[in-house]
């Protein structure tokens, strides 16, 4: 589990198709000595596993299916990636409570300034657009955000200038594609509902 709140901006160092599927190595801040093999790390939102470590990096391999459903399958060397480690009990629950199971890859519309914040709009795929509420929460490129509005299948964030200065948001240009994960008390309600 996770809260939404990226502790690093790490970078993609290197990629290469595996047999089984694609492995990344990804540079980081982290001190790696409290990261074990095996731990859970949030990729730009997708929860990835640990499965070697060198000075400074490490490694992680990812399904065929994740790339088919995540920004992944776009990553190339160099690549900014938005990172958080797992939460553990008792830490602070800054954002929201996030799984990092990617729900959907939605495109960015619009990109304005409003005063020192940035206003973007993103387009939501169908039918994941039905758990996006105003006021509730999203994680995009595993940031959790506030929604603003709700339109149809087009939902708006407002990104303060910490939040655009230290995580990959701040690199967002229209048409960019970017995952999303819908709050996960929505998707619990809806499926309640449908069974109810």
């Amino acid at each position: 589990m996770f809260t939404g709140i990226v502790t690093d901006v790490g970078r993609v160092r290197a990629v290469r198709d595996t047999n089984r599927d694609r492995r990344f190595e990804i540079e980081t801040r982290f001190d790696l000595a409290t990261v074990d093999i095996g731990a859970s790390i949030s990729h730009a939102g997708c929860c990835l596993t640990v499965v070697e470590k060198g000075e400074g990096w490490f490694a992680v391999e990812v399904s065929g299916e994740t790339l088919s459903l995540t920004t992944l399958s776009d990553w190339r060397e160099g690549r900014p990636v938005n990172l958080e480690r797992a939460a553990r009990v008792g830490d602070e629950l800054g954002g929201h409570i996030v799984s990092g199971h990617v729900d959907g890859v939605g495109e960015v519309l619009s990109i304005e300034s409003d005063g020192g914040s940035h206003r973007v709009r993103i387009r939501a795929p169908r039918p994941l657009h039905r758990f996006i509420a105003p006021k509730g929460s999203i994680t995009v490129e595993g940031v959790s955000l506030t929604v603003n509005e709700v339109e149809d299948d087009v939902f708006g964030v407002n990104l303060i200038p910490h939040t655009w200065d230290v995580t990959t948001l701040g690199g967002l240009r229209p048409g960019g594609r970017v995952n999303l994960e819908i709050d996960m008390l929505a998707r619990y309600l809806a499926r309640w509902r449908e069974t109810a």
